[in-house]
């Protein structure tokens, strides 16, 4: 395998673990909760109806797909997001919306030379 292709395979699996992370719906809420302030899990839990012991485990997965950082203060253990993990993904998307603006810009200049040309 190339170097190229493992860097691929190691972007494609970070994108995957940050996809079905997102996926859920408190996890998605929890990523906005910890977006600009660094909470606790014990504060984090009061956002929702559900255990501890669940928000823990919606915890885990944005932890180990690399889009929350977790930082130990004694025995307190605080989230924040990481602009790092949710940049890969970014890119990932933005590469949808890239191919998608070149499809519709080449398709803008061809009716454009086949107005041009019906003109002349």
């Amino acid at each position: 395998m190339s170097f190229d292709t493992n860097v691929r395979s190691c972007l494609t699996s970070v994108v995957e673990a940050a996809l079905k992370a997102i996926a859920e719906p408190r996890r998605r809420r929890i990523l906005t909760l910890v977006r600009d302030d660094e909470l606790s899990a014990g504060e984090i839990a009061a956002q929702f109806d559900v255990t501890r012991p669940a928000i823990s485990q919606h915890l885990t997965v944005l932890k180990e797909a690399g889009l929350v950082s977790e930082r130990r203060n004694g025995t307190r253990r605080l989230y924040r997001a990481r602009p790092q993990g949710l940049e890969e993904l970014r890119e990932f998307l933005e590469g949808f919306w890239d191919e998608r603006l070149d499809a519709l810009r080449r398709e803008a200049e061809r009716k454009e030379a086949t107005k041009r040309g019906r003109n002349h």
